[in-house]
C-alpha cells in the first residue's frame, strides 16, 4: 500500500527543503512545486492527501490554488502558510476553503498535527461519515434540515472558525457538538463553554488556567477551556457577552495558538477548533463598539444559521415524538392526543425546540394515562382545534 503524498508548494528553497525532510520523516511521500504552474502540473498527475502552499508565489497567490483545489478536487484538503502575525491573510484563506494554516518561522510540531488531521479526512469522509448523518441528533426531514445536515458534514473536515447565529433554543449546542462529532477531532474532548455564566474577574484564570501560588487561592497548578480543550473543539457560547477586555486576550489566544496561564513565565501551545455562538446580532454590537470588530471577523470566518422551529413546522410532529419518548422514558406509551399536533403547528415557539421540550414535559406531568391533550400544553396564543368529545380535565397554569 503507497503512503499517502503531500503536495508542497514554496518558493522559497530552504523552508519546501524543510517541510519536505519533515513530511517525509512521518513516511510520507512528497511532491514539491515551487510556483502555481508546477502545482497544477502536479494536481493533473496524482491524487494528494493534502496540498500544502505559501500565499506569495512567482507567478501569483496561493489562494488563488486554494480556490482551484477547493472547487476541483474536493476531496484533497489543503492548508497556506502565512507569515506572522498575518491573520487576516489567514482568514481570507480559510473563508476560501482552505482547512487549516500554519504561519512562519514554521513549528514543526505544529505543522505535524496539522498534517495527521488532514490525513483523518479521507477515512472519515468515506467510512464514518454516513453513520454519522443517520445517526444525527439534529431531528427533521425537512428540506431546511437536510440541507443543515449536509452543511455540518462538509463543515466539519475544515479546521475553520465557525459561529453558530440563531434564536435561544434553536439547537446552536447541538450543532456544534454534531461538527465536532463528524469532524477529525472527535476521539478528543469538546469543551462548551456559557461565556454570560462567568463573573469577568474569574474570565482569565477560567479560559487560560493558572499557577499555582499566582493568587490568594491557588493552592495548585491548574489548566484553563483552552488547556482541557487542547486537540479538541473549545465551543464559546453566548459569546457576545465577553467584556472588551476579554475579548482582546482571547483574540490574541486564537490567533496566536498559545496561551499563557496567569503566573507563568511562558506561554504553551494548544491546539483547539474554536466555534462560537451566540442569539444576539454581532455585526450590531460591532457597530455599536460593545464586540471588537477584528474578533468579530476572527470568530466569523464560516457562519452557520440555524433555522428557527416556525420555518420548520414539517419537522414537528417528528420532533415532538421524538421528544416525548425520551422524556417518557423507555417502556411508556405516551402519546398525543387529537388535535395536539395541529395545536401545536399553530404556536409560535418563541423558544423553539428547548420551548417545544419545556412544553411536553409540562403537559405529560398532567396527562391521563399519558395521553397529552390539548389542554395539557397551556399554550398561550395557540389555536385550540374544536374537540366535541373530549373528556375535559383541570388544565395546568398557563405558561406566560
Amino acid at each position: 500500500m503507497s503512503s499517502p503524498r503531500i503536495l508542497v508548494v514554496d518558493d522559497e528553497a530552504d523552508l519546501r527543503e524543510l517541510l519536505e525532510i519533515t513530511l517525509l520523516r512521518m513516511g510520507l511521500d512528497v511532491d514539491s512545486a515551487a510556483t502555481l504552474k508546477d502545482a497544477r502540473d502536479y494536481l493533473t498527475q496524482h491524487e494528494y492527501a493534502l496540498v500544502l502552499t505559501d500565499m506569495r508565489l512567482p507567478d501569483g497567490l496561493g489562494l488563488e490554488l486554494v480556490r482551484e483545489v477547493t472547487a476541483q478536487f474536493r476531496n484533497t484538503p489543503i492548508a497556506v502558510v502565512t507569515a506572522y502575525g498575518s491573520a487576516e491573510n489567514a482568514v481570507i484563506a480559510l473563508k476560501a476553503g482552505a482547512f487549516d494554516y500554519v504561519t512562519k518561522p514554521v513549528v514543526l510540531d505544529e505543522l505535524r498535527l496539522m498534517v495527521q488531521s488532514a490525513l483523518k479526512l479521507a477515512p472519515a469522509e468515506d467510512k464514518q461519515q454516513p453513520a454519522a448523518q443517520s445517526e444525527s441528533r439534529m431531528i427533521g426531514d425537512s428540506p431546511v434540515m437536510q440541507a443543515l445536515r449536509a452543511q455540518i458534514g462538509k463543515l466539519a473536515r475544515s479546521q475553520a472558525p465557525i459561529h453558530i447565529s440563531g434564536e435561544s433554543g434553536s439547537g446552536k449546542e447541538l450543532a456544534a457538538r454534531e461538527i465536532h462529532a463528524q469532524s477529525t477531532r472527535a476521539a478528543k474532548p469538546f469543551v462548551a463553554v456559557n461565556c454570560g455564566a462567568i463573573p469577568e474577574a474569574l474570565m482569565e484564570a477560567e479560559f487560560f488556567g493558572y499557577r499555582k501560588g499566582a493568587f490568594t487561592g491557588a493552592a495548585e497548578d491548574r489548566d484553563g477551556f483552552f488547556q482541557a480543550a487542547n486537540g479538541g473543539t473549545l465551543m464559546l457560547d453566548e459569546v457576545a457577552d465577553l467584556p472588551l477586555a476579554m475579548q482582546v486576550k482571547l483574540l490574541r489566544a486564537i490567533q496566536e495558538r498559545r496561551v499563557r496561564k496567569i503566573g507563568a513565565t511562558a506561554e504553551e501551545p494548544v491546539d483547539v477548533r474554536i466555534i462560537s455562538a451566540t442569539h444576539k446580532n454581532l455585526e450590531k454590537l460591532v457597530e455599536q463598539g460593545a464586540f471588537r470588530q477584528d474578533l468579530f471577523y476572527r470568530l466569523n470566518v464560516i457562519e452557520l444559521s440555524l433555522p428557527p422551529l416556525r420555518e420548520r413546522l414539517d419537522d414537528l410532529e417528528l420532533l415532538a415524538n421524538t421528544i416525548l419518548a425520551r422524556i417518557a422514558g423507555p417502556g411508556s406509551k405516551a402519546t398525543l392526543g387529537p388535535g395536539v399536533l395541529a395545536a401545536l403547528k399553530s404556536y409560535s415557539f418563541p423558544g423553539n425546540v428547548r420551548e417545544l421540550e419545556n412544553v411536553l414535559e409540562r403537559a405529560l406531568a398532567f396527562a391521563s394515562e399519558g395521553v397529552i391533550e390539548v389542554a395539557d400544553l397551556a399554550l398561550k396564543g395557540a389555536r385550540v382545534p374544536d374537540q366535541p368529545h373530549a373528556v375535559p380535565h383541570a388544565p395546568p397554569p398557563v405558561i406566560p
